[in-house]
């Protein structure tokens, strides 16, 4: 029953001469063979599983079935990878571990030698003779990477002739302006790159083209400077006919005419096709079009590793929501990339794969014909609590252009392509290239972020400001310092950095260095019960010694009539979930954890989470003082089972699909307001406020809640997260309406 994310190809299925035919008892395998030209048809399917794995199961004859898993190997699971589209294997799976299969087992005693253009040339015992069950069937992991020409799991495309597209700049300043937005396009194929006769060429071919390459319009060219060009040029056409909708994602999906005679002459009357395109707001070449250019207000994309990728969230009123993923695809991607100032969308990705999203779903079954300017002005239905949950979230991956980014920094020594010391390419003052190293003074998450960002290593796990435990290179010398990200940057030289170097530790060993890695996690923190458990309590001096210790009290606590007299504290609970796609771990190891006698248990992070009062203005008026946490999953979502646990020294950490529940009742759980006058306050939880361990997105971190404290009693009402609302809608937070009430106890 779980058909949601299912990756789908389609290939070829050749005619051969003669058909073999395989008693059940048999056990030999033979080349298979068929009747007459099939279609096959492949996908992934089960659950629990990512997007690059799942069950195997073919389309042959009308019906969808399994493979099983006797004398599977990995060399089978290369063929199928590259059937459904992924550069190669990475493992396989047996005994039905994705679930069970329904229908028929196609094919048992596959034997590939891992070279074969299809599974329908392998050894085997035939087409639909098997003596397995269900129980048997095959799964297969994918590496994460498209074969070129693939450009989706949502798209089918047979047998590719156009991999690669270019936009060949011609005017001197324009190979040297990034990005190239205009010149001649290019398709590669095993002889070379070679153009397309402009023929019959339309602005839907155009619109295509740029929407590859990362822009969201195109717009006229000049065409006689260019007839100008050609004639001096020798081309070589290799297509000389191009018909797209302008709905495509690829210029192989659009039909196409291949030249195989004379290329020089295959031409007449035309010349090279020349696109010219608009780019986004993101990527705009001055200050004046970026501003005139500007982002939409309705729409944006949370929790992905690099500019373009995302959960895909609308505003609808003035609140921030999901989009559920049933008939998510390509035509609904792409217009949600060109609607960002994006360009086509390069993957459609269903089942929550850049993290879940929090509050409302907005649209269900969204339908694009792919020609709409806007999400809202397509087909959807309106979502009701049976529909789907935030594990359905919709999420895209769209083309952007090419800056030429990771040409400027690298990471070396490390165990792993995502691990090592980072050295920046720099000019010297005589004009002359080389690398350097960073301080790493300073050096945290923010900048380690847009590192992995820039190299297209997912996200930042860890920044390090020392790498003497890393094989060194040949660089020493520190040529940047100072370096201060907000980690929103798309390159490090965006940053804040020294005009002049300044590092007290100028050794190689102290030179920054990152952590890159393909999954995060995601900490939210749960507004509405923060708002339901709120209340006052005045509690006894004498009860509060252990919190004194820990220094859980305002300083004036420090000057009471102890055991005498009582603090006034306000109390809640903090839920804080892990919606992202990895283990929240904190930063410092075991050997480093503090043991605290008050608690019985040892604590891994000093600082975890924020609670501030402030006044309206933002000015903070009193604010916890929780010195130091244990993370562990309290309880977990249906399906997910705990892994942390702080008693016996336990592992510490929160899992995806769990949350860690700081009860409202335990020690430190509070703010001191003793010396807190009557009047309107906000509340505040930070989580993680420190970027001390890398997540997903930061932006869910805060919580804000409207208070009113009359002295004697406390109203808290609008608790919700920082960014779940508009813009508009934030200005307008000390005018919402609404009130809890809760009493003094």
């Amino acid at each position: 029953f779980f058909f949601f994310g299912i990756t789908l190809v389609t290939l070829l299925h050749k005619p051969t001469l003669k058909q073999h035919v395989f008693l059940r008892s048999s056990p030999t395998p033979t080349p298979q063979t068929a009747e007459g030209p099939e279609t096959l048809k492949f996908r992934l399917s089960g659950f629990p599983r990512k997007h690059n794995e799942g069950r195997i199961e073919v389309f042959y004859k009308g019906e969808w079935g399994t493979i099983c898993d006797d004398d599977f190997s990995l060399a089978n699971a290369h063929v199928l990878c590259r059937q459904l589209g992924f550069v190669s294997a990475t493992g396989w799976t047996h005994s039905a571990k994705y679930g069970k299969g329904t229908g028929k087992i196609w094919l048992d005693n596959v034997q590939c030698s891992g070279s074969e253009r299809s599974v329908s040339v392998c050894k085997s015992r035939g087409w639909g003779n098997s003596d397995c069950t269900h129980d048997e069937d095959a799964g297969v992991i994918c590496k994460d990477e498209r074969l070129l020409g693939y450009v989706d799991s949502n798209v089918q495309v047979d047998e590719n002739k156009v991999e690669e597209v270019r936009l060949r700049p011609v005017f001197t300043i324009a190979t040297k302006r990034m990005p190239v937005t205009e010149g001649v396009v290019e398709v590669k194929n095993k002889d070379g790159w070679a153009q397309i006769c402009d023929n019959g060429w339309t602005p839907k071919n155009s619109h295509v083209v740029c929407g590859m390459m990362g822009f969201p319009h195109e717009k006229k060219v000049n065409k006689n400077f260019y007839k100008l060009y050609a004639e001096r040029q020798k081309n070589h056409f290799l297509v000389h006919s191009v018909a797209c909708s302008g709905t495509e994602v690829h210029l192989a999906a659009c039909p196409l005419e291949f030249n195989y005679g004379n290329a020089t002459e295959s031409c007449p009357g035309g010349m090279p096709a020349v696109v010219s395109c608009v780019p986004g707001p993101l990527y705009a070449q001055s200050t004046a079009m970026r501003k005139k250019l500007k982002m939409p207000s309705t729409i944006r994309l949370k929790g992905g590793a690099k500019y373009g990728e995302g959960r895909v969230e609308v505003l609808k009123g003035s609140e921030w929501g999901t989009i559920c993923d049933d008939r998510w695809n390509l035509l609904s991607a792409n217009v949600v990339c060109r609607e960002l100032g994006f360009g086509s969308a390069k993957e459609a990705l269903t089942g929550a794969r850049m993290g879940q999203g929090l509050g409302p779903i907005h649209m269900n079954e969204v339908q694009c014909t792919g020609h709409e300017r806007s999400l809202w002005n397509c087909r959807y239905k309106n979502i009701t609590a049976e529909d789907c949950k935030h594990t359905e979230d919709a999420s895209v991956r769209c083309n952007v252009p090419y800056m030429g980014y990771e040409k400027t920094v690298r990471i070396l020594g490390g165990r792993t392509r995502y691990e090592g010391r980072v050295e920046v390419l720099y000019t010297e003052t005589n004009g002359t290239l080389r690398w350097g190293l960073i301080c790493g003074e300073g050096w945290g998450t923010e900048e380690a972020m847009v590192v992995c960002r820039q190299l297209g290593l997912g996200y930042a796990n860890h920044g390090l400001q020392e790498t003497w435990y890393w094989d060194s290179s040949n660089v020493t010398e520190m040529v940047m310092s100072g370096v201060k990200c907000t980690g929103d940057e798309m390159s490090l030289n965006q940053c804040q950095h020294h005009r002049t170097i300044s590092c007290q530790k100028a050794a190689a060993r102290f030179s920054a260095g990152v952590i890159c890695s393909e999954t995060a996690s995601d900490l939210v923190l749960n507004a509405p019960l923060v708002q339901q458990t709120t209340y006052i309590e005045d509690r006894p001096l004498h009860m509060l010694y252990c919190a004194a210790e820990e220094d859980c009290l305002s300083k004036s606590a420090a000057k009471a009539n102890w055991p005498y007299g009582h603090r006034r504290l306000l109390r809640f609970s903090s839920q804080i979930h892990n919606i992202g796609r990895a283990d929240f771990r904190p930063k410092a190891g075991r050997h480093s954890w503090v043991w605290h006698a008050c608690h019985g248990h040892y604590h891994s992070m000093d600082i975890f989470t924020h609670y501030d009062l402030m006044s309206a203005n933002g000015t903070k008026v009193a604010e916890g003082h929780k010195a130091s946490f244990c993370l562990e999953d309290t309880d977990c979502d249906e399906g997910v089972s705990k892994r942390y646990e702080c008693a016996n020294f336990g592992e510490q950490g929160i899992t995806v699909g769990c949350w860690d529940l700081y009860r409202h009742d335990i020690d430190c759980q509070w703010i001191d307001i003793t010396d807190v006058k009557p009047g309107n306050y906000i509340l505040q939880v930070v989580i993680n406020p420190n970027y001390e361990v890398a997540e997903s997105d930061f932006t869910n971190n805060a919580m804000k809640c409207n208070c009113k404290y009359d002295g004697h009693r406390i109203w808290v009402h609008n608790c919700h997260i920082g960014d779940a609302f508009s813009e508009e809608a934030e200005k307008k937070f000390e005018k919402y309406p609404g009130q809890l009430n809760n009493q003094i106890s």
